[in-house]
């Protein structure tokens, strides 16, 4: 096989690890902040273990980028037991409407006229989640309190990746892999107080820590950190943009979840927009 072939069946790969969590997490029977914590207490040993460079580059500098990507990996958990996987996802993948708004600020990159098409259809799918009334369902019990909590990440998921990039542009500041590691690490110490006392684990929520950590975050970045090397950023976005598009289907396999139709109208316009706004900037 080639390595171009090799690298985009890595990215795809990555996609569908990553798309697994909202169905995992939906089936443990563990509390929010139980899962938030021990799932990352997990993928901690599994990202020092898997990834060599997430061992160095511990600096002061990451503390910022590790907590805005704690925060992520919290509120991904707490939304998708309040609300669907597919507005869990979709909600977060609002993340670009942020970053745009945020670019003048933190990176010192203006926001050029064609963003504000950008900004308006993000913004445009985004309400529609919150038109009409949802019902509430054994696994989406509070969708309106769970949409809020993954529009909140989808912020803190701009906030990341602004933070990654700025790290990547000063010498000596830290790394990405550290980053990752170091926001599991904060992650799983701010929700342990929370998490415990534990009760009871059992075998089937033990089973489905050990893949949400190992798998679904520690071999997903393993394959991201390898194909990246190789695969441009705009194409290595279009093949990550399976994730949103596959999260709700496991949800919908192995829970039998449907998304209302206000909440699929905006994720479609959200990934539509995010597919027309990686377009536009190859060609720029």
């Amino acid at each position: 096989m080639s390595s171009r072939i090799h690298d985009r069946l890595l990215l795809l790969a990555t996609a569908l690890l990553f798309s697994t969590g909202g169905a995992a997490i939906k089936a443990t029977t563990l509390v929010s902040w139980q899962v938030a914590s021990f799932r990352s207490g997990v993928a901690i040993l599994a990202l020092l273990a898997f990834i060599p460079s997430s061992r160095c580059g511990w600096t002061w500098r990451i503390l910022p980028v590790a907590a805005a990507y704690a925060s992520t990996l919290v509120l991904f958990v707490l939304a998708n037991k309040t609300t669907t996987a597919a507005n869990a996802i979709f909600l977060q993948s609002t993340a670009p409407l942020y970053l745009t708004l945020l670019g003048p600020l933190l990176l010192r990159e203006p926001i050029r006229r064609s963003d504000l098409a950008l900004i308006v259809t993000v913004a445009l799918g985004m309400t529609l989640f919150f038109v009409g009334t949802e019902t509430a369902t054994a696994t989406a019990p509070d969708p309106l309190r769970g949409n809020v909590i993954a529009a909140l990440s989808g912020i803190s998921w701009a906030l990341t990746i602004a933070g990654l990039r700025w790290l990547g542009s000063r010498k000596g500041a830290g790394s990405a892999p550290a980053s990752v590691a170091a926001g599991n690490l904060v992650a799983c110490l701010v929700c342990l107080p929370m998490a415990l006392p534990v009760a009871h684990v059992g075998w089937r929520n033990a089973a489905v820590l050990v893949y949400l950590g190992v798998f679904q975050i520690g071999l997903a970045y393993v394959c991201l950190a390898r194909a990246m090397r190789r695969v441009p950023a705009l194409e290595a976005s279009l093949l990550l943009l399976a994730e949103p598009a596959l999260n709700p289907t496991w949800a919908w396999l192995v829970h039998g979840e449907r998304p209302g139709p206000w909440a699929l109208a905006g994720g479609a316009v959200i990934l539509a927009a995010s597919l027309a706004n990686t377009a536009r900037q190859k060609h720029l």
